[in-house]
């Protein structure tokens, strides 16, 4: 046998894996059923029909494909068949590969704009932490502020300076707690909806949990969108408009 010659890895092996599910993604009726459902809501074959511009017999095809990859699940109500995403790590994916997708459009086409809810643009979960356009005001917000920079010897994360631990702990976030935790005190995440990035990490979980704890945003069962209130709207005004 050739010493260089490369034996192909078994079935079932992780890349091969990988070659399947980005298979069933690389279709336009099937790219937009999935982003149409990134907002955390269940739809009728029917309406991912429609948000897909195809008819009800190919949307049946496609489902069941998005099903056997294990990228959606289906479950049943009553007469009526709901779909949604089939779990966090989907979401996660999918924004990952709409923030590349947003970098090769740009690079020889006009602005990306993604085919998702205005509300999950606005403000939504990103796993624990607030994601979408006033949270990317904030972390541009913190930055300029100077109460975060980036560590010299730990590029994407964050430290904290003296004047940003008196001015959180003063907006009622518990720093002290963010820091015990056992994970990245603070770092940037790239936001796929604005394309800049958001704060992630333990104190943007914080950050979040502040903002709920204060009834500034309110989440919705079955979405990732986070509404932001008129009390939260006029207080992230004031407090983003300083300095």
């Amino acid at each position: 046998m050739d010493a260089d010659a490369v034996t192909p890895p078994p079935a079932g092996f992780a890349d091969q894996a990988l070659v399947e599910i980005a298979q069933a993604m690389a279709e336009p009726a099937r790219a937009r059923m999935l982003c149409c459902l990134l907002d955390g809501h269940a739809r009728t074959a029917t309406e991912l029909a429609v948000a897909a511009e195809i008819g009800a017999s190919t949307a049946s095809a496609h489902l069941n494909r998005l099903i056997g990859a294990g990228l959606l699940r289906c479950e049943a109500q009553g007469r009526h068949r709901y779909h949604r995403l089939a779990g966090g790590e989907v979401g996660a994916a999918l924004e990952a590969m709409l923030v590349l997708a947003a970098r090769q459009r740009e690079q020889a086409a006009p602005p990306f704009e993604p085919r998702t809810p205005p509300e999950l643009r606005e403000a939504r979960r990103c796993y624990d932490h607030m994601a979408g356009d006033w949270a990317v005001r904030w972390h541009e917000h913190v930055l300029r502020q100077g109460w975060l920079s980036e560590k010299p010897d730990q590029p994407r994360s964050y430290q904290l300076s003296s004047a940003g631990q008196d001015a959180l702990a003063a907006l009622g976030l518990d720093v002290g707690a963010a820091l015990q935790q056992r994970r990245r005190f603070a770092c940037p995440c790239m936001d796929w909806s604005v394309r800049r990035p958001h704060l992630g990490g333990a104190l943007g979980a914080a950050w979040l949990a502040l903002l709920e704890r204060q009834a500034w945003v309110e989440g919705a069962l079955d979405s990732r969108a986070l509404r932001i209130t008129a009390r939260g709207r006029a207080g992230l005004q004031g407090l983003l408009s300083e300095g």
